[in-house]
């Protein structure tokens, strides 16, 4: 019995919160929102914060050799066998007879504090250098990371708001034909409408359905990608407030594209830092050739007793200071082979800033086409739209009347279908476009809060 009351508890319970869920609003998010939502939550951006923090961690560490060293030792020993050195029997000289001597005590300890400077040691000071360009070449990898991220969710955004305007097309479509087909079947029981064109009818609104179920099939998709582009679960819903529109882009930001993107495009100011750590590098090995110079010095307190019983004036202390001076004379070429390999990667390096540098002025060109030849499809399809919605009122109008056919009318809703998708997809190419260059050149939209810095 007991068992039963807890089994209907817990569906009880159960039932309430998946209740109280289905309660729960859905998230609704604008395209700014969005970005920041997978600026917080993306797991490649993570990983290039932490990646951050990893180069201020070296940089601490290449401080860390500069700076003074300190140690503390201490030290306890219990001599089992003491032991002993070698001298004459001076009781008898000239006996011959050499006779062991035990030295030490059965109780040793020591306290001693070393500390330790580095005068001169270029490849320490290097290596703060190079340890400081990295932290930086970093965060420039972190930026490009960024940029990555709001450029994929805006293409997604878009894609999503160019899914749905498709969608609600096509729903509108279906109705007008809806509408369209009512008609024609009050014409055709008046003897009006002849029965080709009442099948004609039939046939459009039945040929729409589909393409209204791919619609929202395509629109879902969509929506599917802008969850994965923020880095939301799969069981997070939420709506999309925004729609599909055409914002030019500025045109002297246009003009000045090529010299502000080879002075602002992350990833390759990012690479032009690691030929400076490519040179530090390479610095750092021929500092191999020159000598160190430390400065050290320690503070010693020492006791040696047959016994425990010890008191502090027992201790005797002791200290010096001094400096120590090494150079290498020869590792057997080790040094050349390390500072030509320093030099090999850091031409390399400049060799890819060549290429990426060509490459990014390829694709900031080839941004700007686009966005020229998608801003006049725009400005002829709006034309175009215009035209075919008045077609297909005429066509409507015409066919209500009896004086046209559903072939007319048919033809007239496909032009203005198509002319409808032409113009979406022209206005998301154009966004796509706008994206793409603002990723270019290093640039964020103005509504949207850069967390690089």
């Amino acid at each position: 019995m007991n068992s039963r009351r807890l089994i209907v508890a817990a569906t009880v319970l159960l039932c309430f919160a998946f209740l109280r869920a289905q309660e729960q609003p859905s998230r609704t998010l604008t395209l700014e929102s969005a970005i920041k939502l997978a600026l917080e939550m993306n797991p490649d951006l993570e990983s290039s914060r932490l990646e951050v923090k990893f180069a201020d961690a070296r940089v601490q560490e290449a401080w860390g050799y500069a700076l003074p060293v300190f140690d503390i030792q201490g030290r306890y020993a219990r001599a089992l066998k003491k032991p002993v050195f070698f001298l004459p029997d001076f009781a008898n000289p000239g006996s011959g007879v050499i006779r062991p001597i035990e030295i030490g005590a059965n109780h040793a300890i020591d306290v001693g504090l070393t500390a330790r400077q580095i005068l001169f040691n270029a490849t320490v000071f290097v290596g703060v250098g190079a340890a400081q360009i990295y932290s930086q070449a970093a965060r420039e990898m972190y930026a490009a990371k960024e940029l990555e991220t709001i450029t994929n969710v805006r293409r997604a955004f878009y894609g999503y708001l160019m899914a749905s305007e498709v969608r609600e097309m096509m729903r509108a479509n279906l109705r007008n034909a809806e509408e369209n087909l009512r008609n024609a079947k009050i014409l055709a029981a008046q003897g009006i409408l002849s029965e080709y064109d009442e099948l004609r009818a039939i046939v459009g609104y039945e040929n729409l359905r589909p393409m209204v179920l791919e619609a929202e099939n395509n629109a879902q998709l969509a929506k599917d990608g802008l969850r994965m582009a923020i880095g939301l679960g799969p069981t997070t819903d939420f709506t999309v407030d925004g729609s599909l529109l055409y914002a030019r882009y500025p045109d002297d930001l246009m003009e000045i594209a090529p010299a502000r993107m080879a002075e602002s495009n992350p990833a390759l100011r990012a690479l032009r830092l690691q030929i400076d750590v490519s040179r530090a590098f390479m610095n750092a090995e021929r500092s191999n050739y020159l000598p160190t110079i430390t400065a050290f010095g320690n503070y010693q307190y020492q006791i040696s007793k047959n016994d425990l019983r010890i008191s502090p004036n027992d201790f005797v202390s002791s200290s010096q200071v001094g400096l120590t001076f090494s150079l290498n004379l020869y590792q057997g070429l080790q040094t050349n082979a390390r500072v030509e390999q320093a030099r090999v990667t850091m031409l390399k390096t400049e060799e890819q800033v060549e290429k990426l540098e060509t490459n990014l002025r390829t694709a900031v060109h080839s941004s700007i086409l686009k966005l020229k030849q998608t801003q006049q499809r725009i400005d002829a399809q709006a034309k175009t739209v215009e035209q075919a919605q008045r077609g297909y009122r005429i066509a409507s109008t015409r066919f209500a009347s009896g004086s046209g056919t559903q072939l007319e009318v048919n033809d007239a809703q496909l032009a203005l279908t198509q002319a409808q998708l032409n113009r979406i997809q022209a206005i998301y190419d154009y966004l796509i476009a706008s994206a793409e260059l603002d990723q270019l050149l290093g640039r964020s939209p103005d509504n949207i809060v850069n967390t690089t810095d």
